[in-house]
């Protein structure tokens, strides 16, 4: 691949001792690194790497289940016990969507469970979540369905010590005609 990555994977949840360390080529750099990889993860060599990746779409998670618990637990951190979220019995009769669904900023909030399964960018001292630039909700996301979040680098920036990266998460629901969330987070690197 002309963008000297290679992505890696592995075959369950549990892989067998053979399949726990697996060579793999990093953007980047030459060197070749280690590591348990438990879907395609693409490894990024600092910042140089980054910005060979800008305007690639660098894949999709595993899927989870997004339980009525993470619902409930997330109205208790939050305060939000809107009944759409957190009553199933009334959300089956009076929702328009059929039962409860998830919080949207649930949904938000299962990028940094999920994108790590993605992308990993390592050769970098320093890396904070700066912000989103965009974020919309275009379709529910029931309880008891299934998420994945892909991922787009759009943009690199220079700023002082580092770079300011734009990455596009959309999170889609298994079977689902249109994504759940689409959120354009920033994410600054330094060296």
């Amino acid at each position: 691949n002309g963008l000297g990555r290679t992505r890696v994977s592995g075959c369950s949840r549990r892989p067998s001792p053979a399949a726990r360390t697996t060579a793999h080529t990093s953007v980047g750099s030459r060197s070749a690194a280690w590591g348990i990889i438990a879907v395609m993860t693409t490894i990024v060599q600092g910042i140089q790497g980054i910005r060979d990746l800008v305007g690639q779409h660098l894949g999709h998670s595993d899927y989870v289940e997004v339980t009525q618990e993470q619902v409930n637990l997330f109205a208790e951190a939050t305060g939000d016990h809107q009944w759409i979220h957190v009553d199933a019995e009334r959300a089956r009769k009076e929702s328009p969507f059929g039962g409860p669904i998830a919080h949207g900023y649930l949904t938000l909030s299962m990028g940094p469970r999920l994108a790590p399964q993605v992308v990993r960018v390592e050769g970098v001292k320093l890396a904070v979540n700066y912000g989103c630039d965009k974020v919309r909700f275009p379709s529910p996301v029931p309880v008891g369905s299934k998420l994945r979040v892909g991922l787009e680098l759009v943009d690199v920036s220079d700023v002082t010590g580092g770079v300011q990266v734009t990455m596009r998460l959309t999170f889609e629901c298994e079977g689902a005609p249109k994504p759940a969330c689409v959120a354009d987070n920033l994410f600054r690197y330094y060296e």
